[in-house]
């Protein structure tokens, strides 16, 4: 009987924010069953050391490595252009690579939010656009596309990023839609607060949900690895997470954008003290 790393000799994955997190979490799965890699982050030295010690480990075909920045404008377009000049064939695209920024809507950086909104947006749409038309061709591929909890409800404090995670999330079920009837699947993974470097780098730190029960990205990758194995549509990770996106399709949008906004506040001392 054939394991699953031979059915997998010879296939390849492009995972974005491939350098920590939730990305460094996919390219392992993969690589254990046998998946060749496409690595594509800012930090080259990292995404190399994860790269090659999984090469070694798994001994895989390839690994490639693609310093990109993708919150800039036309990296998409490159990021496939040197894909396409290297021969490689992408059956796999892993959209996870994505940033917030904490704060009022009127005083946070607009310069910063736009790239945001490429990176959580303009970026996955041009690469998923690329890279599926070579898979309808092929009539084979799948797409995972990193979305989270907040697509379901308003996000004050963190309203761009709660924006661009909504699209994102319509965005992935209308592909998986159009694409039913094909060989190809889409699937959209929706994670809660997780003990990942987010909140640091969109200067939330001290806010109630970076300082609550966080989820560990390794179990986080590991639902939409299973998710996207076996076409779903639609995969929110973890129980206390998929109860709160239940409790946010009954309770009016008003309530779930108050209970938010406590959720982005700072935390404060008595607070914290509350809960010991």
């Amino acid at each position: 009987m054939r394991t699953m790393k031979e059915d997998n000799k010879g296939k390849t994955v492009l995972i974005t924010g491939a350098s920590n997190g939730f990305g460094m979490e996919f390219a392992k799965l993969f690589a254990k069953d046998g998946y060749n890699l496409i690595l594509v982050a800012r930090s080259t030295e990292r995404l190399k050391k994860l790269g090659y010690e999984l090469q070694d480990e798994h001994e895989l075909e390839h690994v490639c490595i693609i310093t990109a920045d993708l919150s800039r404008s036309g990296a998409a377009e490159e990021v496939y252009e040197e894909v396409r000049k290297s021969g490689i064939t992408v059956d796999v695209l892993v959209n996870n690579a994505g940033a917030g920024v904490h704060g009022y809507f009127y005083e946070t950086d607009l310069e910063r939010e736009k790239a945001i909104m490429q990176l959580n947006n303009f970026t996955p749409v041009e690469l998923t656009k690329l890279f599926l038309q070579d898979m309808k061709i092929r009539n084979s591929g799948k797409i995972l596309n990193v979305a989270s909890v907040v697509s379901f409800m308003p996000s004050p404090l963190m309203a761009i990023y709660g924006a661009t995670k909504a699209f994102m999330m319509s965005f992935s079920e209308a592909l998986s839609e159009e694409l039913k009837d094909t060989g190809i699947t889409v699937t959209v993974l929706c994670p809660g607060a997780s003990n990942t470097m987010f909140f640091r780098r969109a200067g939330a730190a001290h806010t109630r949900a970076a300082n609550g029960s966080l989820s560990e990205p390794e179990a986080v990758a590991k639902d939409g690895y299973a998710a996207l194995m076996n076409g779903d549509t639609r995969k929110v990770s973890g129980f206390m997470n998929q109860v709160q996106t239940v409790v946010s399709g009954v309770v009016p949008d008003s309530a779930m954008a108050s209970t938010m906004r406590h959720m982005m506040e700072e935390e404060t001392e008595e607070s914290a003290e509350d809960k010991d």
